[in-house]
């Protein structure tokens, strides 16, 4: 999993039709190197500079209900950034 903030989305003139009615969007991770942006799909309607929570590679495809050609899916929007220490 990785946590990230959106910074843009990505528009297309042609999908696969197993995409339709997801946005796709571009996620800069909160941790690491932050010039590594991800592509995920989203379903719920996060928007630019939102914190949320992506999963990544075969785990992906338990996040759908349906087989589609992803790798990273938002499966959640974050309230408030992550308390490290006290």
């Amino acid at each position: 999993m990785v946590l990230g903030t959106v910074k843009g989305t990505v528009v297309s003139t042609r999908k696969c039709e197993k995409l339709v009615g997801y946005k796709l969007l571009l996620i800069e991770p909160y941790y690491g190197n932050k010039e590594n942006i991800i592509v995920a799909a989203d379903s719920l309607g996060s928007g630019i500079g939102e914190l949320v929570l992506v999963t990544t590679d075969d785990t992906t495809q338990y996040a759908i209900d349906r087989e589609a050609p992803i790798d990273a899916f938002v499966v959640g929007i974050v309230d408030a950034p992550p308390v490290i220490g006290k």
